[in-house]
């Protein structure tokens, strides 16, 4: 499915974020993030994104670690106040 535009924002970091060491690029897709790194990432890469993201889904893949973007709110259940 393609993305709008301005929900692709590359690269984008805030002040006192830490990406693991081999990170080569950081992309944010609507609230999902990719790191893409230079080589393979290790298990303690994958805890430092986790730390950063700490109620979020995050998977590593090789070279890639995925942040899961969050739900959306179900209003199919409960309709919205």
């Amino acid at each position: 499915m393609p993305q709008d535009a301005d929900e692709i924002r590359i690269p984008e970091t805030t002040a006192g974020q830490a990406w693991p060491a081999r990170t080569q690029t950081v992309s944010f897709i609507g609230s999902a993030c990719v790191i893409t790194g230079a080589d393979d990432f290790e298990l303690d890469d994958l805890n430092l994104v986790r730390h950063t993201f700490p109620d979020r889904h995050v998977t590593l893949d090789g070279d890639v670690i995925t942040v899961w973007p969050t739900s959306p709110p179900d209003y199919t259940r409960t309709p919205p106040p």
